[in-house]
């Protein structure tokens, strides 16, 4: 059975996949140990040594490994289960396989023996860099370079001889290991090497071009691996780069996009009022009706959120849009981005989940008249469903600045209000 390389990726078409580590338990009381049965094809699939990961798992048990290579033989001294040793090989993986830069595990290790320095190259993203080397594995790392020409597989050279060395673990006991000599290539003998790859503006562009769909959507899918909050605020900042690069005014499908590809979309007005809105609330309406429309049409859920966003500027904005709350409210619905029942539903629970349960209280005391006349016309047109010649005709509520009950005309509409709006028309 084969994992991801990255178990964090959770795409099953993620290219990069591993042998799942099998372990077997030998011997009995001091002599008991653990061979990692498939070391070499779980190495391959990492494109490192088998060494490596054996020797990663000692440093970090405290237990003392051996290795021999021509038996394919790669043990860690104790008992230790499958299962554990895969959560701790994915600590080695983070530290000596991945891309710092963008996670791919097609990476290359270079060792420089003068500056005993460890470098680390992506073919992927042409990333160059140099790994942290205060981990134990660094210096065993040092002392036994990567093997490059045959894939890293750790097989004997029928030409090379094995030669003996000693495993210095925190057990008890010194164990001989047998390894076969490494060839070292990858070791830098002058400072002036250029051990990565062509790192120009041609070959990278070339080089990511060449990553399929699956590896360019990794961080997509990892994304919705987050916490919603967290995911929340991934399309905020979206949201606020598009305004600060001034591109927010033909954005609102891309916008859409992202919430929906987060997983939010019924949260996106909440996060839209509080980029797009401030004291100038009213003419901001008109302006972004189109991109709160892709969120609130025929979506009650959504323009709860719109109302609780409404609330959160009018928080920061109190001396200025207080009085202002009715006629607000009014621009809202006559854009159809609220409904009336969705309206009257809000007016009548205050919550303290956005803003302070007096402020809430308050605000809804400031909407009584817009509240008031909308049940009173939503009454009135339910009394008139017979007369054809209304269905064309809304009411508009002409506020008094000396009068707190507003005065009712009876006008046209400048939205007509339709259920099968064409947000793309707009």
């Amino acid at each position: 059975m084969s994992v991801n390389v990255n178990r964090s990726v959770s795409d099953q078409f993620y290219r990069y996949k591993m042998p799942r580590l099998i372990a077997k338990v030998e011997g009995k009381g001091n002599g008991i140990k653990t061979v990692i049965v498939n070391m070499v094809d779980v190495a391959k699939a990492l494109n490192r040594p088998p060494t490596y990961p054996t020797k990663f798992f000692g440093c970090e048990l405290g237990a003392q490994t051996q290795f021999d290579v021509k038996n394919d033989r790669y043990i860690v001294n104790g008992s230790h289960e499958a299962n554990k040793l895969q959560d701790m090989l994915d600590g080695f993986i983070k530290k000596f396989v991945l891309c710092p830069e963008c996670d791919n595990p097609e990476t290359d290790l270079h060792i420089n023996a003068k500056k005993q320095t460890i470098g680390n190259s992506c073919k992927a993203c042409g990333y160059r860099g140099m790994l942290d080397t205060n981990h134990k594995l660094c210096t065993f790392i040092l002392k036994n370079p990567p093997e490059n020409a045959d894939g890293c597989t750790g097989k004997k050279k029928e030409d090379k001889k094995n030669k003996r060395l000693k495993e210095n673990g925190s057990g008890s006991n010194n164990e001989t290991a047998i390894l076969t000599e490494l060839n070292p290539p990858h070791v830098a003998d002058d400072d002036d090497e250029d051990w990565g790859e062509d790192t120009s503006e041609e070959a990278m562009k070339q080089r990511m071009e060449e990553i399929s769909d699956h590896a360019k959507n990794l961080t997509l899918s990892e994304d919705l691996e987050k916490p919603e909050k967290e995911r929340v605020n991934i399309l905020f900042n979206f949201v606020k780069k598009k305004k600060e690069e001034g591109l927010i005014d033909s954005s609102d499908k891309e916008i859409l996009a992202e919430a929906e590809r987060l997983d939010v979309k019924i949260l996106g007005p909440l996060v839209l009022t509080e980029v797009l809105f401030d004291d100038k609330i009213r003419e901001q309406i008109k302006k972004y009706r189109r991109h709160f429309l892709r969120f609130c049409h025929n979506d009650k859920k959504a323009q709860r959120y719109l109302l609780h966003g409404f609330e959160c500027v009018v928080d920061m904005h109190q001396s200025n849009l207080l009085s202002k709350i009715p006629h607000t409210l009014k621009e809202m619905y006559d854009a159809d981005l609220l409904e009336e029942e969705v309206i009257i539903s809000w007016a009548e629970k205050p919550s303290k989940k956005y803003v302070s349960k007096e402020l809430a209280k308050d605000i809804r005391a400031k909407a009584e008249p817009f509240i008031k006349w909308l049940k009173e016309a939503e009454e009135e047109s339910s009394g008139d469903d017979d007369d054809d010649d209304d269905d064309d005709e809304n009411l508009e509520v002409v506020y008094s600045t000396s009068v707190s009950i507003p005065k009712v005309e009876t006008v046209k509409s400048s939205v007509e209000k339709d259920d099968d709006i064409d947000i793309d028309a707009i």
